[in-house]
C-alpha cells in the first residue's frame, strides 16, 4: 500500500504487531493540541494514502487512547475513499471530563483497509423474504 509523507516530520503508518488489523496513525503537529471535555479538534497526520483497488480505509479509535483519555474519532469511524489522495486528518472528540493533550507523534487512530463492493442502488417493488423479516431492534434476542 502506498503512503506519501506530506511533511518531513510525518511518521509512516505502521502496525504495532505483526497481526495488528490496523496501521497506527501518528499526529504530526507543531505544538500540543488540547482537547477540552466534550469538545473536538482536528489532528493532522501529514500523511496521504492510495488505497488498493476495490478497498477503502476505515479510521477507528485506538482502544488505549479511548480508555486512558476518552478520545475517539468524532464520527465514530472515518472513511477514506479509494479515490481520495489528500491528507488524513483525524478529528478526535473528548468524551471524558478531563482536558486531553495530544503531542507530536502520539498515536491517534488506526487505519484498517477493507474491501468495498461498488453496487449501484436500484429501486425495487419488493425485497426477498427472510426468516427475520422486518424484526428490528432486539428482535433476534428472544
Amino acid at each position: 500500500m502506498k503512503f506519501k509523507l506530506l511533511n518531513e516530520n510525518a511518521l509512516m503508518p505502521k502496525r504495532a504487531t505483526e497481526f495488528s488489523a490496523g496501521l497506527d496513525l501518528f499526529a504530526c503537529i507543531d505544538e500540543d493540541v488540547r482537547i477540552e471535555p466534550k469538545e473536538s479538534a482536528p489532528i493532522h497526520t501529514k500523511v496521504a494514502a492510495q488505497m488498493p483497488p476495490k478497498t477503502a480505509g476505515f479510521i477507528f479509535a485506538r482502544s488505549g487512547l479511548a480508555v486512558s483519555k476518552g478520545l475517539a474519532p468524532i464520527n465514530c469511524v472515518g472513511v477514506i475513499d479509494e479515490d481520495y489522495r489528500g491528507e488524513i486528518i483525524v478529528v478526535l472528540y473528548n468524551h471524558s471530563e478531563n482536558t486531553a493533550v495530544i503531542k507530536n507523534h502520539d498515536r491517534v487512530a488506526q487505519l484498517v483497509i477493507m474491501p468495498v463492493l461498488y453496487e449501484d442502488a436500484c429501486l425495487a417493488e419488493s425485497l426477498d423474504e427472510t426468516k427475520r423479516g422486518v424484526g428490528g431492534f432486539g428482535s433476534t434476542g428472544r
